[in-house]
């Protein structure tokens, strides 16, 4: 306990650089991905043979290995943040659009004839509507995709990505060194901690931004 002590304490400015770059990318991530799902489900909900293909394409390129794509990236992109970026988009837009379709999907019929009986267009329905009704299973989305990236974001050190990933492979790749154990644990429980405070941070907002009646 005392060697991890005196690591955080010797390492804590870096510590927290790591802990903000790491939610940083992934929140920038997520951002992207949502906008991007979100986008591609207004195309295709109102086709069940589309939102299939939409799904199914999507669950496909979140298959692909993590360390497999990188690798594929980086002669692309090259090394940092680009490649990362780009992969935590990738696998963060698949739950974020299967459940922006089942959000549009869940809104009731008789609502969107109402709205469209006093003289609104497809657009005004969807943006004013269809889209804050599904609002809380985009919100659900989005904290499933953060969750899978903060843990994916770790295996970006391989492509050297920013955030907590390096300092844990950096302790593993020095197991039997006093500082190793205690660098690669540290690492662990920040990206843990992270990710929790980020959910957090999504309840708070799914609190303040849902009507009483949708939540309830």
């Amino acid at each position: 306990m005392d060697t991890l002590w005196r690591f955080i304490v010797n390492r804590r400015h870096q510590l927290l650089v790591d802990s903000y770059l790491h939610v940083s990318a992934v929140v920038q991530a997520v951002l992207i991905a949502t906008a991007l799902a979100v986008l591609i489900a207004v195309v295709v909900y109102r086709s069940p043979y589309g939102s299939a293909a939409a799904t199914a394409a999507a669950g496909a390129l979140l298959t692909v290995p993590s360390f497999a794509l990188l690798g594929l990236l980086i002669p692309l992109l090259g090394l940092g943040v680009a490649p990362t970026i780009t992969a935590l988009v990738i696998y963060s837009i698949l739950p974020v659009l299967r459940n922006t379709l089942v959000g549009l999907d869940a809104v009731d019929p008789a609502i969107v004839d109402a709205a469209r009986g006093v003289g609104m267009n497809r657009l005004r329905v969807l943006a004013r509507i269809e889209l804050p009704l599904a609002w809380p299973a985009i919100l659900t989305g989005m904290r499933i995709s953060t969750q899978l990236a903060m843990g994916i974001l770790a295996l970006a050190a391989y492509a050297k990505g920013p955030g907590l990933g390096n300092l844990i492979f950096s302790g593993l790749a020095r197991l039997g060194s006093p500082n190793a154990v205690p660098q690669a644990l540290v690492g662990t429980v920040l990206v843990v901690l992270g990710a929790l405070l980020l959910d957090a941070c999504y309840l708070l907002i799914g609190r303040l931004t849902t009507p009483r009646g949708i939540r309830e």
